[in-house]
């Protein structure tokens, strides 16, 4: 799911859908109106799934997706080589994602663990391992 917003609104750090991928953006910058057009901004985001760097520049009146975040809690009940089978604290719900490919993310990982994760277009991520 997501919601349309004007570029101007975007700042550092936010999350925009770029080529059908979330991504949170790293760089923003804005041009003055020329004489022939309107303001333009230049937009870089990392995507959040694949890392891949991506970059768009249109009109500061342009609308661009951003995507409905859901931060969830949930435990991990077991682990393989990778895939995580985890358990939602608040649905109970029983589901298995892919490993994250971040090495100090994957080291806190054991069966019992308290993670973070995140729902972003139907996709799963674990972002941080709770203490």
């Amino acid at each position: 799911m997501s919601k349309p917003v004007e570029v101007s609104t975007l700042k550092v750090g936010s999350y925009v859908i770029v080529n059908d991928e979330p991504c949170r953006i790293v760089d923003y910058s804005k041009s003055k109106p020329g004489k022939h057009g309107s303001a333009k901004a230049r937009v870089v985001a990392i995507g959040v799934f694949d890392g891949t760097k991506r970059s768009f520049v249109k009109p500061v009146s342009a609308q661009v997706a951003v995507p409905i975040i859901e931060k969830r809690s949930g435990q991990v009940i077991s682990l393989t080589q990778t895939v995580a089978q985890m358990m939602d604290l608040e649905t109970y719900q029983i589901f298995e994602l892919p490993l994250p490919e971040e090495k100090e993310i994957k080291s806190k990982l054991v069966s019992g663990a308290e993670v973070e994760y995140r729902r972003i277009l139907d996709r799963v991520k674990i972002m941080r391992v709770k203490s």
